[in-house]
């Protein structure tokens, strides 16, 4: 059990070093990772298993307890982030692709990664973990209809494929995760012990697969990728942390709204990209995991 600790203390602590080192690993040798790509559905599907067997019926409990504090985060996560994703597109005047991507990462839900970012900031992890569990369960149904209403422009959306392809990558999983920790009780703790090392790699693997992809793509595309990425960020975490605070909240929640809005399920949005654009609408999710 010691063994395990000092291993997720390694991995998960030391994340963004590893995320760093693989992805530049990725870049100048993409052989190693470029045929890798179908794989990343189900590594996503993993860590959307993960998330489900962290969850307990009290996480959704709190919908009914604290209904307006969930109603201001989700309604800033979908609203906030398209809407700054298709005006940073129409800024830089990016192409067809690269613009599905961007507006594809601000219609995602917030990734669990926005739960550890809580703790460490000491906002309200409660309220995080249900702000995830919520927007992330909704996502089968706003993703497909943000990126008709936003990304139509610029590139054909398949709405009915990307409404089953979150379905399957996102419900099911968790579904199974959920059932999964109701069977094994107690027993589920010392599983959930490994989790986040396992979210850990397989985040990693991903991006490292999306970089080496698209290694040729990032030499031209990079920085102002990189740029629009930290702007998008920036302008979730900052409008969500000021609309809470407008709308009564004290800093604690309002912290913990600004990250559950400027911090999206970057994975997600690789899967889906890949899926149904192409290698290089996955890049700005890449890049927003790095």
């Amino acid at each position: 059990m010691q063994f395990i600790k000092n291993l997720n203390y390694i991995i998960t602590n030391f994340f963004t070093v590893w995320i760093i080192v693989f992805a530049l690993f990725a870049f100048y040798y993409p052989d190693y990772f470029s045929g890798l790509t179908g794989l990343i559905v189900p590594t996503l599907g993993i860590i959307m298993f993960g998330m489900g067997m962290t969850l307990t019926v009290d996480d959704f409990r709190r919908v009914l307890t604290r209904p307006k504090d969930i109603y201001i985060g989700v309604l800033l996560q979908y609203l906030l982030m398209p809407l700054g994703a298709f005006i940073l597109v129409k800024v830089f005047n990016l192409n067809q692709f690269l613009a599905a991507g961007i507006i594809l990462l601000g219609s995602c839900p917030g990734g669990t990664a926005s739960n550890v970012i809580t703790y460490l900031a000491r906002g309200d992890l409660a309220l995080s973990v249900t702000l995830t569990s919520v927007s992330t369960l909704l996502s089968p149904v706003f993703i497909p209809v943000l990126m008709y209403f936003y990304a139509s422009q610029w590139i054909d959306v398949p709405v009915l494929k990307l409404l089953i392809s979150s379905f399957q990558i996102v419900i099911i999983p968790v579904i199974l995760g959920l059932t999964v920790r109701a069977i094994l009780k107690e027993k589920a703790v010392a599983f959930n012990e490994i989790l986040p090392s396992v979210s850990t790699v397989s985040i990693i693997f991903i991006v490292g697969v999306i970089v080496a992809a698209n290694s040729e793509s990032i030499s031209s595309t990079g920085p102002k990728i990189l740029l629009i990425v930290i702007l998008h960020n920036l302008f979730g975490l900052i409008a969500g942390f000021y609309i809470a605070k407008l709308s009564g909240m004290d800093n604690k929640k309002a912290k913990t709204i600004s990250i559950e809005v400027g911090m999206q399920n970057s994975g997600l949005a690789v899967a889906l990209a890949n899926l149904h654009f192409s290698t290089l609408a996955a890049l700005p999710a890449a890049v927003s995991s790095v």
